[in-house]
């Protein structure tokens, strides 16, 4: 049975909890005598997890350390048993919790044992699952030499004695040369009864330091997750910052906060603490790697920045860790900026948002017919087939990929070289995706449903099965690309759904019938004009086509935009309105780039 770290910090926080009650006054007295001057401060479990992050490269990864220069991976392992002789009780103490924290099964040589008998069952009162632990005489037999832990004064800081020399000697580290994250962590066999049950205990703890989760129930297994409320979007706005803190756990601030894109309503601010990004950095360069980005690649990166949007920011810091050159334009790049550094700095990369890179790159391609582009990786809207088509055509673009991403939780899917259309492969150790029906019941593997999404790495404001507002549909795949597991077709936003005429049409199926014209962005408007109801479609292509011809093709797949309607056909009461534009013409959002898909000015007058 493999242990985790993050057990033990629950454990070490449930004694820090009793020793601040005086639940635990009798431990706090006998560690006294023995030598510990300040036994509160060796049960910091806030500095603990701090030192142990830096030691293991992010306690939220471990058992593996994914490689930032490669899309290699270290794999950690206990050193298997540790014996300790209890000279020094403080550096016993020390030595004990660091030593369960990495799996070893401990051995403490002492001549006070019911000292250690009580710290050992202080810690298994949290419930948690740890090593085990024993407690002999002093010289007894060992089957290991016994650990040096050198003496720390009172004062000292637990976080920096983590990353002391003799912690190294509490676990071994394996290079896996050719082994992604990804790749090791779909053939784990400990993946659902362990790694993610341990990372969902520990995400629960640490919820419930906030007002709004503070009655959360304790979970043991990952099952347990169902039993948990869904959070509604109006929900986390209600309870966000700027109009309430209680997603807020009251620890120092730290971190990055970013804004929502807001495209209705007032913006949301979301808290990512220190840990918190480092964890969303940790997991993200793996992915780009999975994505086609190796070492070397000349990236021009113009996703949306500034007003504190996230994604130039989150993708400024995941490519600076890694072995690849970025020039980071955001929105404000030109054609001439396109030009200039495909050809001087031999840029063979552009990452972002199909609204603004396809109109970009067309234009560059007129100017220039020679230009190339080796990859494209975007994200933000889905693209077109058409539109990947005349990439790979046009541009001799070898990689075209999806990044499936939020600023509240990061990302959630990505596409390898191997997956198309709009499936993703999911990192469930980072975001845990759930496919539900309406009333938030899980449906089962291929059956389309509602997406909730509980970030197992973010623990500052944190998101327990939250609905994102996308569709999609899990089922398992063996990927040629060696992962195996559940992957994510994404099936647009659960707002993309039209009423008209009584009847219901949607987004995804006007888009896709649309791709007959090449259309790159579509815009679905349903409004009220005295007493008749306009439905008006605006799209945008590289070459506009008629909008008759758009006319002929929806009715024809959709008779109930057409004339036909099932009650007195002398009322004037519905209008279909076809708007064609060139690429770029339709409205962004100031802050995202994005364009609204679908506006219903119906309600109270005001678009959703």
């Amino acid at each position: 049975m493999r242990h985790y770290p993050t057990d033990l910090l629950l454990a070490v926080e449930h004694v820090e909890r009793a020793l601040t009650s005086g639940a635990l006054a009798p431990l706090d007295a006998a560690l006294r005598q023995a030598g510990v001057a300040d036994p509160l401060r060796r049960f910091d479990s806030r500095r603990l997890f701090e030192g142990l992050d830096r030691l293991l490269g992010g306690v939220s990864q471990y058992p593996w350390q994914p490689l930032a220069d490669s899309d290699d991976v270290l794999e950690l392992r206990p050193v298997g048993t540790v014996v300790l002789d209890d000279r020094l009780a403080e550096a016993t103490l020390r030595g004990l919790l660091l030593a369960w924290a990495l799996g070893n099964r401990v051995t403490v040589r002492s001549a006070r044992p019911h000292l250690w008998e009580q710290v050992m069952s202080a810690l298994r009162e949290a419930g948690t699952p740890l090593p085990t632990g024993q407690v002999t005489g002093p010289g007894a037999d060992a089957p290991v030499e016994p650990l040096e832990v050198p003496a720390l004064p009172a004062d000292a800081d637990l976080a920096v004695d983590c990353r002391a020399g003799w912690a190294y000697g509490l676990f071994q580290r394996r290079h896996l040369p050719g082994v992604s994250l990804a790749r090791i962590r779909s053939e784990d066999g400990d993946q659902r009864s362990g790694r993610l049950a341990a990372r969902l205990r520990y995400l629960v703890a640490r919820a419930r330091r906030t007002p709004y989760y503070r009655d959360l129930p304790d979970i043991t297994e990952d099952a347990g997750l169902t039993g948990l409320p869904v959070l509604e979007k109006a929900e986390l706005e209600a309870h966000s910052l700027p109009a309430s803190r209680d997603l807020s756990s009251g620890d120092p601030a730290t971190g990055e906060v970013l804004r929502s894109g807001a495209t209705s309503g007032e913006p949301r601010y979301i808290v990512y603490s220190r840990s918190d990004w480092e964890n969303m950095v940790r997991e993200a360069v793996p992915m780009l790697y999975a994505l086609g980005l190796a070492p070397g690649d000349r990236v021009i990166n113009t996703l949306f920045g500034g007003g504190m949007y996230g994604g130039l920011t989150t993708t400024f810091s995941e490519l600076s860790r890694m072995p690849v050159e970025s020039y980071s334009t955001a929105q404000f790049v030109t054609v001439d900026d396109l030009l200039m550094l495909t050809e001087r700095f031999d840029a063979n990369v552009i990452l972002g948002m199909p609204a603004l890179i396809l109109p970009l790159l067309r234009d560059a391609k007129k100017r220039r017919p020679g230009l190339r582009v080796e990859k494209v990786i975007y994200g933000g809207t889905p693209m077109t087939e058409t539109d990947k088509a005349w990439l790979r055509q046009e541009l001799g673009a070898r990689v075209v990929s999806s990044i499936l991403a939020a600023n509240d939780g990061a990302q959630l899917g990505y596409q390898c070289g191997f997956l198309g259309g709009t499936v993703h492969h999911v990192n469930d150790d980072y975001n845990l995706i759930e496919v539900v029906d309406e009333a938030g019941r899980p449906v089962v593997d291929g059956v389309t449903g509602h997406l909730l999404v509980t970030g197992l790495q973010k623990f500052e404001g944190p998101l327990i099965r939250y609905r994102i507002g996308d569709m999609g549909r899990t089922y398992e795949h063996h990927c040629a690309c060696g992962v195996s597991g559940r992957v994510l077709e994404y099936l647009g936003r659960s707002d993309g759904l039209v009423r008209f005429k009584g009847e219901t049409v949607l987004y995804g199926e006007v888009f896709d019938v649309l791709a007959a014209f090449e259309v790159s962005q579509l815009q679905i408007e349903v409004a009220t004009e005295g007493s008749r109801e306009i439905l008006t479609i605006r799209t945008e292509a590289p070459c506009p086509p008629d909008a008759e011809a758009v006319r002929e093709l929806l009715v024809e797949e959709f008779p109930v935009l057409g004339g036909f309607q099932d009650f007195d056909a002398a009322l004037d009461a519905y209008e279909l309105r076809i708007v064609c534009t060139a690429e770029g013409e339709l409205p962004r959002n100031s802050v995202s780039g994005k364009v609204r898909n679908v506006i219903d000015r119906r309600l109270d007058g005001v678009a959703l």
